[in-house]
């Protein structure tokens, strides 16, 4: 079964009255917000992929350089030089808003609610694949103010095409040239065994914001760059070095569209601090974990607001921390 709110899409919501805010459901508690500092923009920095050449290259260097650094400092930064039109990519936000316009029972044909087949007796369950919202678990879970089209595209053979929109008709084309074209990007500034997220973002309406030193920063408006997100599996794989980013997204009185391509590494694959970035100096942070085992956690993370790292104690110092409070808890 599948809880109630699972099938309230926000659309709806917001299409129903005249909302002054998201109801109390989609707004955090006042003590569960970070401090925001009114009109704080995020100066992030911006990546050629023109000039990351061949190693020894001394633009490719300075380039890789500037990489680093942004990985480093803020986990996230803009990209040009992608080789992806701009008319190409307006027709990508064109079709996908395009998408989410469909009537409702046109956009319910690819539900991520679908009943389900384990022998006893049927019943309805969610799975990520499809349109909907995020998985609902409790009646005091904060939801997301967003829908969305979830798809898996690669390995090509894995896709599900029962969820592919078949309206409008060029989204599915534009999909799989998008997904091609990104994953072009993804393999130039990537870790092997890692995560990278690519987003396409609404250029007209902001409101990605990126925590950094406890403030939350606006995150420019881009027009045609691509924002390469860096995700909690580079932070384990670089023992700490480069920091998955805490990033939101507020709410606006506009409609925002964004086109996001998550990179997962095979789920056969292990999580560890790579050995070069082990040492005496600094010991391995993060614990090994199968890719596969992290991935599973990230539902129930989002569900519970925490990062998979937290939640499922990938961190060292914390199972450590917790023993020596078990230790002086036996002792009291």
């Amino acid at each position: 079964m599948v809880h109630p709110a699972q099938g309230q899409m926000v659309q709806d919501i917001a299409a129903a009255g005249d909302l002054t805010a998201p109801p109390r459901r989609y707004v955090l508690r006042e003590e569960d917000r970070p401090a925001t500092t009114a009109g704080a923009v995020a100066a992030i920095p911006t990546v050629d992929m023109n000039r990351l050449g061949e190693p020894g290259d001394a633009d490719a260097d300075v380039e890789a350089t500037k990489l680093r650094a942004a990985l480093q400092s803020w986990g996230l930064f803009a990209v040009t030089g992608h080789g992806m039109p701009e008319p190409f990519l307006d027709e990508i936000l064109a079709a996908t808003r395009g998408f989410f316009h469909l009537p409702p029972e046109e956009k319910e044909r690819y539900s991520n609610v679908v009943v389900a087949n384990d022998g006893d007796g049927g019943g309805e369950r969610f799975q990520a694949e499809g349109y909907g919202v995020d998985r609902v678990d409790t009646d005091e879970q904060i939801l997301d103010w967003c829908d969305r089209l979830y798809l898996q595209v690669q390995p090509e053979e894995e896709r599900r095409l029962e969820f592919w929109p078949e309206h409008p008709a060029a989204l599915r084309g534009l999909l799989e040239e998008y997904t091609r074209r990104s994953e072009q990007v993804f393999r130039r500034p990537h870790t092997d065994n890692s995560v990278l997220t690519v987003l396409l973002l609404d250029k007209h309406v902001g409101g990605l914001q990126l925590l950094k030193d406890g403030r939350w920063l606006d995150i420019p408006a881009l027009t045609h760059e691509l924002l390469v997100v860096a995700g909690e599996e580079i932070e384990i794989m670089s023992n700490g070095v480069f920091m998955a980013p805490v990033h939101r997204v507020v709410t606006s009185e506009r409609e925002r569209v964004s086109v996001v391509m998550f990179y997962q590494p095979e789920p056969h694959k292990d999580l560890a601090p790579s050995e070069e970035l082990v040492g005496e100096e600094r010991p391995a942070l993060y614990k090994k974990i199968k890719a596969k085992d992290f991935g599973d956690g990230v539902w129930d993370a989002f569900a519970a607001g925490e990062r998979t790292i937290d939640m499922l104690k990938v961190k060292i110092e914390q199972e450590e921390e917790a023993e020596e409070a078990n230790v002086s808890n036996t002792y009291l």
